[in-house]
């Protein structure tokens, strides 16, 4: 099984990434429960102690992963920032998996595609909160924020890491292969768009974001199922930062269809 754009599922993509550093023990962890990439080494602080590091020791051992008890110059000397809180993990590249196995075993699916966002903070943010609201797949192009593990894992909370993910080389790519299974490509624009709330957002959703400062192409707004706009409290004439946008697209899904089905 192949990825959007050829690449064998669950392959590493030396094209995209190199080989890099994920900090913090929240980071590592969410990288050894989602087996989201090859772990070659675990360091952590001598006297480094708590429920925390017994945790990530437990999982560690689980996955024969082998860690080492260092001083705190080893740690900084790998470690991009002071945010790391003594446990660095060396990593390989993000296991990506195909567009279809996204949708194995989901009856209603949401399937969001990050394009475009130029700041790694604000793509870990968007991350965060879509994988907290529940979505079940992530969709990037070839060139995305994942090369900066670190950093995104850490602004993410790690969901970067456990959110399952496929790559497409473009979003025409993405939404044909989506439609073609049921799903409705939702996007947000202010132009001939309704509000979020008047919208079924219950249905099977491939939902696209833009960027910061591109947004979203024209021709491919002209393909779109649904178009959003996103109501405000007030006149206000900006338009919110992406990982808001996100936050508020993805919890009113949730709660849509929570409340369509109290029990998920």
């Amino acid at each position: 099984m192949t990825t959007g754009s050829g690449v064998p599922a669950g392959a590493s993509r030396s094209a995209i990434e190199s080989p890099s550093v994920l900090e913090g023990a929240v980071s590592v962890r969410a990288a050894l429960q989602g087996q989201s990439r090859e772990i070659v080494q675990i360091y952590i602080r001598r006297g480094k102690r708590g429920k925390a590091i017994s945790r990530l020791n437990a999982l560690a051992r689980a996955a024969g992963v082998p860690v080492q008890r260092v001083d705190a110059q080893v740690i900084a000397a790998h470690a991009g920032g002071k945010s790391h809180g003594g446990v660095v993990a060396c990593v390989g590249p993000r296991r990506f998996v195909s567009l279809a196995d996204l949708l194995q075993g989901v009856d209603a699916p949401l399937i969001a595609m990050l394009d475009g966002i130029e700041d790694p903070f604000n793509f870990g943010a968007a991350v965060r909160a879509l994988y907290a609201a529940g979505a079940h797949g992530l969709v990037l192009r070839p060139r995305n924020w994942m090369s900066a593990a670190g950093v995104v894992a850490r602004a993410s909370a790690g969901a970067s890491e456990l959110i399952p993910t496929a790559v497409a080389e473009s979003v025409f790519e993405a939404a044909a292969f989506f439609k073609a299974q049921g799903l409705a490509v939702v996007c947000t624009t202010k132009e001939k768009s309704a509000s979020l709330y008047d919208a079924d957002l219950t249905i099977p959703l491939f939902m696209v974001i833009g960027g910061e400062k591109r947004g979203i192409t024209r021709s491919f707004l002209d393909q779109a199922d649904l178009r959003l706009e996103i109501p405000y409290g007030r006149r206000f004439p900006q338009s919110l930062g992406t990982s808001s946008a996100v936050a508020v697209l993805a919890f009113e899904i949730m709660r849509q269809r929570q409340r369509m089905n109290p029990s998920t």
